[in-house]
């Protein structure tokens, strides 16, 4: 079936690459140019024998990044808000993991200050504790790294699959005439 519909399968890797491409582009852009979900973003083109299956792979935890996560209660912390009003997530009784959020501060260097700017005491253990209850109170704001380039290269897409489904048929009846 493969080389039936060879610009067909062209099309869809075409759009599979610059999915992906872009949305690690997003991620560089949001100051995660490395790391697990940076990595693992992928896609599989399955050929069966009457679909193309396109798929897209990541951490599990990149929906929610993308998506964002609607926080349990902004008044928790002080002048909070909502992140994500409209996300389908949400926390309502389970806390962000600790260990990512403390690694993280660690990796950013992130630490206590007074109010002239210098440093106070406190682990990086404590400043995870202070953003779980932030990002559990007010959520997570959606960051839209993958859901805008599938949409854009989606639109686009009906037209570049016609087209090639199309050249794909004109070549297998040239094929059938001689």
């Amino acid at each position: 079936m493969l080389d039936k519909y060879k610009e067909l399968n062209k099309a869809l890797n075409e759009f599979g690459k610059y999915v992906v491409q872009q949305s690690r582009s997003n991620l560089t852009k949001d100051g995660v140019s490395k790391g697990a979900l940076y990595d693992s973003i992928s896609y599989d083109l399955i050929v069966e024998k009457d679909a193309f299956l396109l798929e897209f792979l990541m951490e599990d935890y990149g929906v929610f990044q993308d998506q964002g996560v609607k926080g349990a209660n902004p008044s928790l912390v002080k002048n909070g808000k909502q992140k994500a009003p409209s996300s389908q997530f949400s926390y309502s009784s389970k806390m962000p993991p600790i260990e990512p959020l403390r690694n993280w501060a660690q990796s950013k260097n992130l630490r206590f200050r007074d109010k002239e700017g210098k440093f106070k005491k406190g682990s990086y253990k404590s400043m995870a504790f202070v953003l779980q209850r932030s990002i559990f109170a007010q959520g997570l704001k959606p960051t839209m790294f993958f859901t805008k380039p599938f949409e854009k290269a989606f639109k686009r897409l009906p037209d570049e699959i016609l087209e090639q489904f199309a050249i794909d048929v004109e070549n297998q009846l040239t094929l059938g005439i001689k």
